[in-house]
């Protein structure tokens, strides 16, 4: 699972190449209405600088100048620049919430382009992936990239851009009325306040990188720890549990302490950065005053302009950590789009047509990892609506087959038919439309019971839901419920016992409708009385389709077609019941363990 860092590794990310690649998100070619705001955002940053560069400082300086000269006809003249003081002040701040009002949709729009790109993306991504993540630690990726582009859009286009804009207006202030002196003065300043701050920034963004990704694993095995609550009792591990989490978030807390502790040096030498520029800038401009060269009103503007100038290059260094910390999150939920889907859809692919549903593996070979083959040469035929039962012993390769039959991994050799038509050249949307499965273990999504029978097929009326799950025979239960079927199961169902979350897999399969059914140990974890009841209802499916039952028990498949024993990857045995039987194989011997098996059991009984 490539993109989820070792805590311990400080991932450096190309800063203009991640910020290139949001660009799209804030400019999108199909939505001119947002680019409309954007740019009416713009103008509105545009007045506000204006106003606050150039009305609010010489309105002021104006009083100030008039009031210095000591003569009290001027009174009307102060109090019209007070007023239009109080009244720029006014209008910036009305201004920059206008901007904030119009741009808002584009940063939700924006955030909401991505995150469903990435979760679309997760979906297609292999079976391999998600066999391997680390679910918390996703989906905190996920969190942080998503909130990320909005913060990086609001900075980009409403602080560092009107800085820069406000910087080059007080700078033609500066240089119109002062002289170029004071321009030199306060770009060598900012150009050390810039240097100082990219410098320290970027000492603390190791240490915040480190932060996150202990958080990051603090979380995971929060979540797993959470998800597997079940296992943590029966071991009564509860201590254990909570002691490695206390160390996940000890650690966490260690390196938080010190990710605060570097933000003090920062802001203190950021201060004596300014201090410096405001008092020199002031001064220099007093003494200048003192020989006759400038008026009182003159101090009070550059006070004025620096003091303006000063509050957005007090944000930078909280700017500049929050685009480099966004770029690392971005950039680690790039690295989630950029995973390679294992498994795709070959150019030109058509959709499958299953006329009849006659299955084929022909000589397969897989294996899950190259120096570990698990099907070797793998021959079956299963002709339109027959079952075929495959036995063996666990690890044989019996669930691998489902798998490499729904797709989710590519055949290393060989291939796979259905109605002669190859798998690999079809659309995977239309193969996975075609067949239908009932697992071992049922998981089912913290909803309601209808909502969970309804996802075998989307646009399925709630009459159709009701009869599925009659014939799944679980309807009366369902309707003995108080909430029937809005009753919710719980996390992964477990508010329903082994059998009815079953029912509910086989009601959804049945409204699904699917022309090929696959049974994987649908009934092996359940006990004898619901095994049987769900076996005749499993029998009552099976009719008119084509059937794969992948098996433990055998008297499940006695009954099947044809049935094929597997064993360290490779069919041994072929034949019906009967025919293996009389055979005296692997299949006989199972059958007799089995057998005894469950005399042990009755006669413990």
């Amino acid at each position: 699972m490539p993109p989820i860092p070792d805590s311990t590794v400080t991932t450096e990310r190309p800063m203009l190449a991640t910020i290139k690649r949001f660009l799209p998100y804030l400019w999108p070619d199909d939505a001119p209405a947002l680019k409309v705001r954007i740019i009416g955002a713009l103008g509105f940053v545009l007045l506000s600088k204006i106003v606050q560069v150039y009305v609010v400082s010489y309105t002021l300086k104006y009083a100030v100048d008039a009031m210095s000269a000591g003569s009290r006809d001027e009174l009307w003249f102060v109090l019209a620049m007070v007023g239009g003081y109080a009244a720029a002040r006014f209008s910036t701040t009305l201004f920059d919430n206008l901007r904030n009002t119009v741009f808002e949709r584009v940063g939700q729009e924006a955030t909401r382009r991505l995150a469903t790109s990435v979760f679309a993306h997760l979906h297609r991504l292999s079976l391999r992936f998600h066999l391997e993540r680390r679910t918390g630690a996703v989906t905190k990726v996920i969190e942080r990239g998503t909130k990320s582009i909005d913060t990086m859009l609001y900075f980009l286009l409403f602080n560092i851009a009107p800085t820069i804009l406000e910087l080059a207006l007080v700078l033609q202030i500066f240089g119109s009325n002062f002289g170029m002196w004071l321009v030199a003065a306060t770009i060598a300043m900012i150009i050390v306040y810039i240097w100082f701050t990219r410098l320290v920034t970027d000492w603390r963004a190791a240490l915040r990188e480190r932060m996150n990704n202990l958080d990051t694993g603090a979380v995971s095995h929060a979540v797993d720890s959470l998800l597997n609550f079940e296992t943590v009792k029966y071991f009564n591990a509860e201590d254990r549990e909570s002691e490695r989490y206390d160390r996940a978030v000890t650690a966490y807390a260690e390196a938080a302490i010190k990710s605060e502790n570097s933000l003090a040096m920062l802001n203190v030498g950021q201060s004596l950065i300014t201090a410096i520029m405001l008092g020199g800038g002031m001064a220099i401009v007093a003494w200048g005053w003192g020989t006759g060269r400038f008026s009182p009103g003159d101090v009070i503007q550059v006070s004025t302009l620096l003091s303006q100038l000063f509050r957005p290059l007090d944000l930078l260094g909280m700017v500049y950590r929050t685009i480099r910390q966004g770029v690392i999150d971005m950039g680690a939920m790039f690295d989630l789009i950029d995973t390679d889907a294992e498994v795709v859809d070959v150019p030109g692919a058509q959709p499958l047509a299953v006329p009849s549903g006659h299955v084929r593996f022909e000589n397969v070979l897989f294996g899950y990892d190259p120096e570990r083959v698990i099907l070797k040469g793998i021959d079956l035929d299963v002709p339109a609506g027959t079952t075929l039962a495959v036995v063996g012993s666990s690890g044989a390769g019996k669930s691998t087959l489902a798998r490499l039959l729904f797709r989710f991994y590519d055949v290393t050799g060989g291939r796979i038919t259905i109605d002669g038509h190859d798998i690999a050249q079809v659309q995977q949307a239309t193969l996975r439309a075609a067949i239908g499965i009932v697992p071992q273990d049922t998981v089912l999504f913290n909803d309601t019971i209808g909502y969970n029978i309804a996802y075998g097929r989307a646009e399925a009326s709630a009459d159709e839901v009701r009869a599925a799950a009659r014939g799944a025979a679980i309807g009366d239960f369902i309707e003995s419920l108080p909430d029937g079927y809005e009753t919710r199961v719980g996390e992964r169902g477990l508010k329903l016992s082994g059998g009815e979350k079953q029912r509910v897999a086989i009601a959804r399969t049945l409204l699904k409708n699917p022309p090929i059914l696959i049974l994987d140990e649908a009934t092996s974890a359940l006990d004898s009385r619901t095994e049987a009841d769900i076996q005749a209802t499993l029998e009552k499916i099976e009719r008119g389709r084509t059937t794969i039952v992948i098996a433990h028990r055998l008297s499940t498949v006695v009954d099947a077609d044809r049935i094929v024993v597997l064993d360290a990857g490779e069919v041994v045995e072929s034949g019906t019941h009967a025919e293996l039987l009389r055979k005296g194989g692997l299949y006989a011997e199972m059958w007799m363990r089995q057998a005894q098996e469950r005399d042990t059991a009755l006669a413990a009984e």
